[in-house]
Formats: C-alpha cells, sequence, structure tokens
C-alpha cells in the first residue's frame, strides 16, 4: 500500500450549521480511512470552533497542501459554493464532487442524505470526471488589457445604477452585430444556460454540447434576440459613451470589475475547463425534469424503433 497521503480539499458554507456539520461528519470519514482532509484557512478556523476534536488533524491549503497535491474537492453547498470552490482551486487537476445543501443545485452531484455513500465512492476512486466549458475573459481600453478573469457559468456586463441603461455594440467573431440600450448583457456557457442566462430568458443548452452564448437584459431594440455560437468563435461587447452611464464585469457572481465607457469586453472559450465528478451517469433531461420539479404526467415513452 502506497505511503502517499491523499489529500481531499473539502469545502463548505461555513456560516450554516448544516454545512459544518455536514464538513465535520466528511472529515472524520475520511480520517477513518486514512486520508487527510484538507481546507482553506478562514474556513478550518469555523470548522474548528464547532468541532474542536479535530484540532490537529486537518491540513491546510496553501500552506501544508498545494492545490497540485489533492487528488478531490468535496463541495458542500450549492452552486454558489461550487463556483467559489472551482475559483479556489482553478487550473489544478483535482475535480469538483458537489454534494448539494443548496436549493436547486444544478452543478452537484448528490444530495444531504447520500453524503456518507458520495464519501466512500470518492474514496474509491469510484467516479467519472466531466469536462465543462469555461469562459476566457480579457477587458482592453484601446490597445491595452486592463483586466482578465474567467467564468464556468457567466460574465455579464451590467449597467452600474439603476437609473441610466447602458448603451453597448455586440460583436460576433470580428463583425458587429448590432448596438441597443439595455441593462446588461450575459455571456455564458452551457454550463450557466440553467444560472442567470435562464433567468433573462435564454435557452437550456444541454452541458455537453459546445458553445457560448448571449442574451440581453431587457434590450431596447427590435433584433436583441438570445445567440448561441460556435466553440471556437469570439463575443464581444463594447460600451459606449452615449447615456454615460457606467458600467460593471462580473464573472460567475463573484468577481467584478469597473468598465469605462469604450472598454471592450472579449470572450472566448478558455483553454482550461471544470472538471467535475460524476457519480451518477444519466441524462441531462433527467436532471431538469428533477431539478425544477417539471410535468411530465401522460407521457408513455418511445414506442417501437423510432
Amino acid at each position: 500500500m502506497s505511503d502517499t497521503p491523499r489529500y481531499f480539499l473539502i469545502v463548505a458554507h461555513t456560516g450554516r450549521a448544516d454545512s459544518v456539520e455536514a464538513a465535520s461528519t466528511v472529515c472524520k470519514q475520511l480520517l477513518a480511512s486514512g486520508a487527510v482532509p484538507v481546507l482553506a484557512m478562514d474556513e478550518r478556523a469555523d470548522l474548528l470552533a464547532a468541532c474542536p476534536e479535530l484540532n490537529g488533524h486537518i491540513a491546510i491549503l496553501g500552506d501544508t497542501v498545494r492545490t497540485s497535491d489533492l487528488e478531490l474537492v468535496i463541495v458542500l453547498g450549492g452552486d454558489g459554493t461550487i463556483l467559489r470552490s472551482a475559483e479556489l482551486v482553478r487550473g489544478c487537476s483535482a475535480p469538483l464532487l458537489g454534494i448539494n445543501l443548496g436549493h436547486v443545485g444544478f452543478l452537484a452531484e448528490s444530495e444531504r442524505d447520500d453524503l456518507g455513500e458520495a464519501v466512500r465512492r470518492a474514496l474509491k476512486g469510484d467516479y467519472e470526471v466531466e469536462e465543462r466549458l469555461a469562459l476566457s475573459v480579457r477587458v482592453k481600453v484601446a490597445d491595452e488589457v486592463v483586466y482578465e478573469t474567467w467564468a464556468l457559468n457567466e460574465v455579464t456586463v451590467e449597467k452600474a445604477s439603476r437609473e441610466r441603461m447602458i448603451e453597448v455594440v455586440v460583436e460576433v467573431d470580428g463583425r458587429p452585430l448590432s448596438s441597443f440600450g439595455c441593462d446588461g448583457v450575459v455571456l455564458s456557457t452551457p454550463t450557466g444556460s440553467t444560472a442567470y442566462s435562464f433567468s433573462a430568458g435564454g435557452p437550456v443548452v444541454w452541458p455537453g454540447v459546445e458553445a457560448l452564448l448571449l442574451v440581453p437584459l431587457s434590450a431596447h431594440a427590435l433584433f436583441a434576440r438570445p445567440l448561441v455560437v460556435g466553440p471556437e468563435s469570439s463575443l464581444a461587447v463594447e460600451v459606449l459613451s452615449r447615456t454615460g452611464a457606467r458600467a460593471v464585469l462580473c464573472a460567475d457572481g463573484r468577481r467584478t470589475q469597473d468598465l469605462p465607457s469604450r472598454a471592450r469586453v472579449i470572450v472566448r472559450r478558455s483553454d482550461v475547463p471544470v472538471r467535475l465528478a460524476r457519480l451518477h451517469i444519466g441524462p441531462f433531461t433527467d436532471r431538469l425534469v428533477n431539478k425544477f420539479n417539471l410535468p411530465v404526467t401522460g407521457w408513455r415513452g418511445p414506442v417501437g424503433r423510432e
């Protein structure tokens, strides 16, 4: 048997009692199996305050353990916690295994009641890894790149205040498509098509489809429809100075950047996907039905050869 330590990062919403309880349960199960639980420094303090008997048994991410040492990231929470985890270990090969403690939880793989079984399968390596397309985002002012980031769900260009809409020009593959006033524009991945893009009226895109989405927010224009383009295309949004309104960029609801007028936001497919650990390989259709509680009464299924 190998003497190499097995490091499992645990990311939880430690501001919630149920998340802290779940994190302590996972830590104890990992320790009992000879694995090493790893936490970020701030979450470690919250966990030890609630479960002091774990003191001395937990490694600290970035101190005693690097992201490259991790075997798996166990995420306890909803999609927001998974997005935070993806940011925390961006660029590392360890996949994310989500245990849903939130509400809809599209990115999570298991529910709270399956926690013990999910950890057992994680320890056995009994999961498949699914790679999800991510976005590479650059902000330019004239010829200067002033900001760069990435996103798993979406990046938005939105008005910074309620009073004024922003004016933008949208571009596909280096060619202008349309200009309009709006509350903003959502640039999304298929993964994010069930998040902000969905709320804005965008299409639901199956995660296996490689594509980029653009969805205007409350646009004042006849042609301001959601767009779906290929994965090798580039999308751009230029902020115009007609109204003097300020705009802001937000990536996955977590990272923000003020945008001056004439700023140009360029979005492409990232070279680095996000890796998700999957315990249950099933149709995305079933996930949609379950998460949104869609009515399927009366369905009789395929008959004969389709």
